[in-house]
């Protein structure tokens, strides 16, 4: 889950006027390809299509997309409706069942200009249902296809996808099924499109992966992030803010380290991939660091930059949790003064070894992600007040909102320029986010 995926949709063209359009569910890599899937199928002449780009982290992600995809049809019977992402691509046949769908694109080729052209052609001249799946196996493919936009219309942030796929086997995650081997875009690739965003007015960027400190393994000379990220701040000296999505502890690599204490255009902010903080459940999640070596990571992150602020993914009810295990890994949540938690309910994905697992009863499952939760909030409360007084350096969103150098969401007292950095000084929170004076 280190792409940070939640069951969330977000729905947008690729640029104005197009006849195609795309919800993308889960995570910020998902949304990123979802406008290069409306780039590639408007660029091959689609019309009066809906593109379904799923996600496969949840029970809950995939009933959404499936109820999405059915209200859609109610609503617009003409419409075309194609669905792909990681849920296509893991189960493609119980989307191809549903009468609503025309046909069923893999997660491979979904961003690709030569798949929507041959897409376009048998949706022209009719396709049978033996037919409607056009899903490859992931597992084979090798290369990055990475989605290279100049620009992020209606975004202040742009996102870089640098890296893909995932080579490990956590036994909650279904993605490396949906994703395929962990492969990496080459270095001069990601500073080129970082450029070109400078050069179109984005003031940050964000580096994203599915499994985003894998980066590098699989190029010549196996170069890392942390690597890459010297790269990009040194071969793009006017982009202000560089970002990372989410990383995994064990596999941050020394020079990650330093650019963190080093390069204040690297922002303070890292969500962490933990997912619990109790030994015997990492151990049966096949997670690859103990309760011990992720507070030993958070202390070396806050050494090499004391003002960094934390988040995490945290699942609640795994399967065989104690009640003595869920309150540890709340007490480990305290104990690593993260800020930014967010919580997933165990949720089974079949094909996976903790399906086979015993599973806890479905409320004891939501009882203990509502304490997580609250957990949470008090850590994020604890968070916004320690910002107030300070003052922050802002990118400027629309509706009077933005976020600081942390990525703590702020409230704007009043208008400023959307992609604007504004220094402000924090007056107060309500909880959520932080009040701008």
């Amino acid at each position: 889950m280190a792409a940070s995926s939640v069951p969330a949709a977000s729905s947008a063209p690729a640029a104005p006027g197009t006849a195609v359009r795309v919800v993308s569910f889960g995570c910020r890599l998902n949304a990123l390809e979802g406008d290069g899937i409306a780039r590639a199928a408007t660029a091959e002449g689609l019309e009066r299509t809906l593109v379904f780009n799923t996600c496969a982290v949840t029970g809950e992600a995939v009933r959404q997309a499936r109820q999405a995809i059915r209200r859609a049809r109610r609503e617009d019977p003409d419409l075309r409706v194609i669905v792909t992402g990681c849920a296509a691509q893991t189960d493609p046949q119980a989307f191809a069942r549903m009468d609503e769908v025309d046909l069923v694109l893999g997660n491979a080729d979904k961003t690709l200009p030569a798949a929507w052209a041959t897409t376009r052609a048998a949706l022209d001249f009719g396709i049978g249902a033996e037919q409607k799946v056009r899903v490859q196996d992931i597992s084979a493919v090798r290369a990055a296809t990475p989605h290279l936009a100049d620009r992020f219309e209606g975004h202040t942030r742009a996102f870089v996808e640098v890296q893909n796929g995932c080579d490990h086997r956590c036994t909650f995650c279904i993605i490396p099924f949906g994703r395929g081997p962990s492969r990496s875009v080459p270095m001069g690739a990601v500073v080129d499109q970082v450029r070109r965003l400078v050069a179109n007015g984005h003031r940050e960027v964000v580096l994203t992966g599915v499994d985003l400190t894998a980066y590098g393994a699989d190029l010549p000379g196996a170069p890392t992030l942390g690597r890459l990220v010297r790269s990009v701040l040194t071969g793009v000296p006017d982009l202000p803010r560089l970002r990372l999505s989410s990383i995994d502890a064990v596999e941050a690599d020394d020079e990650l380290m330093r650019a963190l204490a080093e390069e204040e255009r690297l922002m303070p902010h890292l969500h962490l991939s933990l997912q619990a903080g109790d030994d015997l459940i990492l151990k049966r999640m096949k997670r690859r660091h103990s309760r011990a070596q992720a507070l030993d990571f958070i202390s070396a992150l806050r050494r090499a930059r004391p003002d960094v602020v934390l988040g995490a993914d945290i699942i609640a009810g795994f399967p065989t949790e104690t009640e003595e295990q869920a309150r540890a890994t709340r007490a480990f949540l305290d104990e690593a003064g993260l800020a930014f938690v967010h919580v997933f309910p165990f949720s089974a994905r079949p094909g996976t070894a903790a399906a086979r697992m015993p599973q806890l009863p479905a409320g004891v499952v939501a009882e203990r992600a509502r304490r997580l939760r609250e957990t949470a909030a008090d850590l994020l409360r604890r968070h916004l007040a320690s910002e107030v007084g300070r003052r922050r350096q802002v990118l400027v969103e629309a509706g009077g909102r933005g976020h600081t150098e942390h990525f703590t969401p702020v409230r704007l007292a009043w208008p400023a320029e959307r992609g604007s950095l504004a220094a402000l000084r924090i007056a107060g929170h309500d909880g959520a986010r932080l009040i701008a004076a």
